[in-house]
């Protein structure tokens, strides 16, 4: 009995599964936007402090920034403070106390 009733809903199943069209997906593209005015270039194009170096290594090198800018994030473990100083030409991100970005502005970018 359970032999016969196995083969009954295997076969019912394969007749929906012949059933049932494909799926199917369209794709969007979208034209890319341009979102802001920097260009990353990793510290070969410039001096420029490099990734994984401290707050106090960054000022005592490059000396004190122009502009501290409002620390963002903080808000949680998963999203820690990013502090922003501003140097003559570029930025210097920091993740809690350690660079992780080197950004030229666009009108300071070294010609590749």
């Amino acid at each position: 009995m359970f032999a016969k009733y196995v083969l009954v809903t295997a076969s019912a199943l394969a007749a929906a599964a012949m059933l049932v069209p494909g799926a199917h997906a369209d794709t969007l593209a979208t034209p890319a936007k341009k979102h802001h005015q920097h260009h990353h270039y990793s510290t070969e194009h410039g001096n420029v402090p490099s990734r994984g170096m401290s707050m106090a290594q960054v000022e005592k090198r490059y000396g004190a920034p122009l502009d501290k800018l409002p620390p963002a994030g903080g808000d949680s473990a998963r999203h820690p403070v990013i502090n922003r100083w501003h140097y003559s030409g570029y930025t210097v991100y920091f993740e809690r106390t350690r660079v992780i970005h080197s950004v030229f502005d666009s009108t300071a970018a070294p010609k590749s």
